[in-house]
């Protein structure tokens, strides 16, 4: 698809595999209300955007909290070597990669207020527990569970598409996406405030206290999602009223959401055989390879520049303060100037510069500017490449298999 053509212009007749294998032709939206177009975008903005906002945030700060744990006293105290540590931080991708893909597929047939509020609570719950280990392998054990949690809850990624149109899902997705650096700043942020005031209390080192505190508030969230997110546009009720239903529905139409989905098993091994998801998996494995590490890395980073480990906590924090503004600002300009792949090359130069700041001097202070250069250029790709993939398929089981198998991989 070539990415300067305004992608509501492509022909809507497409084939529809989810809902069997005769070729649908999907309506076109028709003359619409733009004002009240523009009061439903404001809704979806504000009613559901924070909601999957709030799920991604928290799945990532479950992410990170691992490596501000490891710099509050947890090698020490469970006596844990690095390379144990790289291999508890990987427990966390077996589980997540294994059930991300069925978790994804079953969002619409389970609902996703059900699974993602019930995942959401789960990987809660297991990152509480993490308060009472004292192994390595209890770690281990847990670190799966967690992922095993949040890759059943991934399908927010997906869920997404069913409510923006293809020029306005770029932008979403990068606030959506933000999230995930805002997350870990924000953990930074908690982890200093636990290591000052906490380090210590009730016996326990802050390490423990991260998890607790961390632990309980996905747990409540998730039990907010699972009454409060709808289905579909379709079955929007709060705040939603039948009018901006119905035009929902019709926006998520265009987008080739099929009004009744069906898992076709042809259609996941069709994808292995698609040129664009082999482009695109390329593309997101070597951006991802690098955000996951500075995820799990980047407070062992700064401290060994030199900071204390409460110092570590907070300078963190700026490295994917900075990141979060970069997404906001790379998606947008993607969205409005429809040049996806430009958008992308150029979110690399930051990343290039950075690196080469990191390599090349030993003075603290140039390298942690570089690592919040390489922040900069690093976290837009991702999600700029996964907006871009959604874009550019269409039906329930190709869509869903290209994202979730592009992240897998």
């Amino acid at each position: 698809m070539d990415e300067g053509k305004e992608l509501q212009t492509v022909s809507v007749a497409v084939t529809v595999e989810d809902v069997g294998k005769v070729t649908s032709t999907l309506p076109p939206l028709g003359p619409i209300d733009k004002a009240a177009e523009r009061r439903l975008k404001w809704k979806i903005d504000l009613l559901i955007l924070p909601m999957l906002c709030g799920t991604f945030f928290y799945s990532s700060m479950g992410k990170s909290d691992l490596a501000f744990a490891a710099i509050a006293g947890m090698l020490e105290e469970l006596k844990m070597t690095p390379s144990q540590y790289s291999a508890a931080a990987n427990y966390f991708l077996v589980g997540f990669i294994i059930f991300q893909l069925p978790g994804t597929l079953l969002l619409r047939i389970v609902g996703p207020a059900r699974l993602i509020g019930i995942a959401c609570a789960a990987w809660g719950f297991f990152t509480c527990l993490q308060v009472v280990i004292h192994s390595y392998a209890a770690l281990a054990g847990l670190r799966t569970l967690i992922g095993v949690s949040e890759g059943l809850g991934n399908g927010v990624v997906f869920y997404l598409s069913f409510w923006y149109t293809y020029d306005e899902l770029a932008t979403r997705s990068g606030i959506f996406w933000g999230s995930t650096a805002l997350a870990s700043s924000f953990n930074g942020l908690v982890s200093y405030g636990i290591q000052k005031n906490l380090n210590g209390k009730n016996g326990w080192l802050a390490w423990r206290w991260i998890f607790l505190i961390e632990g309980i508030m996905p747990i409540t969230f998730g039990i907010f999602l699972y009454f409060a997110l709808p289905a579909t546009p379709e079955t929007a009720r709060l705040g939603f009223s039948q009018a901006d239903r119905e035009l929902a529905t019709k926006r998520s139409r265009r987008s080739h959401n099929p009004e009744q989905p069906r898992i076709r098993p042809k259609a996941v091994l069709k994808c292995f055989l698609s040129p664009v998801f082999w482009l695109f998996t390329v593309q997101f494995c070597g951006y991802h390879f690098c955000s996951a590490s500075m995820t799990n890395f980047t407070p062992i980073i700064i401290k060994d520049l030199g900071y204390t480990s409460v110092k570590a906590q907070l300078m963190s924090s700026l490295v994917f303060a900075c990141a979060f503004v970069s997404v906001i600002i790379f998606c947008r300009v993607a969205d409005v100037t429809n040049k996806r792949g430009i958008t992308l090359a150029a979110s690399l130069v930051p990343s290039v510069i950075g690196y080469a700041m990191l390599l090349a001097s030993e003075n603290a202070n140039v390298r942690f500017t570089g690592a919040c250069l390489f922040a900069v250029g690093n976290y837009p790709g991702t999600v700029l490449i996964l907006s871009w993939l959604t874009m550019s398929t269409a039906g329930y089981t190709t869509r869903c298999c290209h994202v979730v198998l592009s992240e897998m991989a």
